[in-house]
């Protein structure tokens, strides 16, 4: 038995490259609908304003299902560590929380279309033999519509719930490099692997192969080492706004943030879809749609936004560090606030800059995303940015 360094691990095909794959959907439409599963309490937005967004199961359950008949193309869930309480407030913000790999794993059955993902922190004590075992596993569950979303983990308090100290930031993205490129042999099952590196195996062997060459891989980059990563190893790469939540100051910087990953993508022969998390919050005029947005805001959960912003600060993410911790009380990475027309204007104008799709949260996830898609659909579509085909079939004529 041969006995393998990092530099001569086997490197199966991409599915994109495959035809049939599951990925083909998301490849087709020129502008990528995604949904950022409520799996936690609060979801995205720390704020108190009525609503009936829920963390629950069955809730996730009935979003995916309607987000599928809907023509959304992916779906999946943050993975975090939170102390008993969570992050306070009123609330007790997202210390309810699913976990985001089975409950991906579960949700896939309910979608007929959707990619699911499951989000893994990989370095929380997984050892890839393990993880690229299951994920073959969620793989042939779903007949190929699974990811897996690989964070590194930048909270020091969550590593320590496993009684490991946090990496140095840029080792982490080394050490996730060697977890996947390890996965990968073992999915393209050349051989038993036999490795003695961070993680050690002796003649480890799995089987059966994958669908479609091997399960889609997602990551969230907004460093210059994630940036690597993700362009070495993503299908989809997943990223936030350098100078925070405001639409105007991100779309004038998205440009170049985008083209750093794709581009290092090219590098290596490779090509990714970039995604952002916008929080869309919409109305029939930009009057209603801020009266809302303001509704949200002054309605805001300050104790656990104060607690968000602490645990940021104490993190080396480079996701929130321009952000207004206020405007957390509302949502994600970018706002997109307007009336139906604004809304479809500004996501093009994130095509433009080169996003490739949306990850999309919503203060009230089922009847906001229902306004998105009888409301904000049609114009993409008029525009260029989607293709009907999802509500055809639905209806019967595909």
């Amino acid at each position: 038995m041969t006995r393998r360094t990092l530099e001569h691990l086997a490197s199966p095909a991409d599915p994109a490259q495959i035809s049939g794959s599951p990925l083909d959907n998301v490849l087709q439409q020129p502008f990528l609908l995604g949904i950022f599963l409520p799996l936690q309490n609060g979801a995205w937005s720390q704020s108190n304003y009525p609503r009936g967004t829920d963390w629950t199961y069955e809730y996730n359950r009935s979003l995916v299902q309607r987000a599928d008949e809907l023509g959304f193309e992916l779906g999946f869930g943050l993975s975090g560590w939170l102390p008993k309480g969570g992050h306070g407030g009123r609330q007790h913000y997202r210390e309810n929380h699913l976990d985001p790999f089975i409950a991906a794993v579960g949700l896939v059955t309910a979608t007929r279309r959707m990619i699911l993902a499951g989000t893994v922190h990989v370095l929380y004590r997984w050892h890839p033999l393990m993880l690229a075992k299951q994920l073959v596993t969620a793989n042939h569950v779903a007949n190929g519509r699974f990811g897996v979303n690989i964070v590194t983990g930048s909270s020091a308090a969550g590593a320590r719930m496993f009684g490991i100290d946090r990496e140095e930031h840029d080792q982490r993205y080394r050490q996730a490099d060697e977890f996947v490129r390890l996965m990968k042999d073992l999915w393209q099952g050349d051989d038993a692997l036999t490795y003695d590196g961070t993680w050690k195996m002796d003649e480890a062997y799995i089987s059966p192969r994958p669908r479609y060459g091997r399960p889609i891989l997602l990551s969230a980059s907004s460093s210059a080492a994630g940036f690597d990563y993700g362009a070495e190893h993503s299908d989809i790469v997943f990223t936030s706004s350098p100078v925070g939540e405001r639409f105007e100051p991100a779309i004038a910087v998205l440009p170049e943030h985008v083209e750093a990953i794709k581009s290092r993508a090219r590098q290596r022969g490779r090509a990714v879809k970039v995604i952002i998390n916008a929080t869309v919050i919409t109305g029939p005029d930009d009057a209603a749609a801020q009266a809302y947005y303001d509704a949200i805001l002054n309605a805001a959960d300050e104790e656990s936004l104060a607690s968000f912003d602490r645990e940021n600060r104490a993190s080396d993410s480079q996701a929130w560090v321009n952000h207004d911790p206020r405007a957390r009380a509302v949502g994600g990475h970018i706002h997109v606030v307007g009336s139906w027309d604004a809304v479809a204007d500004k996501l093009e104008r994130l095509h433009q800059a080169g996003i490739d799709g949306v990850q999309l949260t919503f203060y009230d996830y089922l009847p906001e995303m229902e306004l998105f898609a009888t409301h904000i659909i049609p114009r993409l579509e008029a525009k260029g940015l989607r293709t009907p085909y999802a509500h055809d079939r639905y209806n019967g004529n595909i």
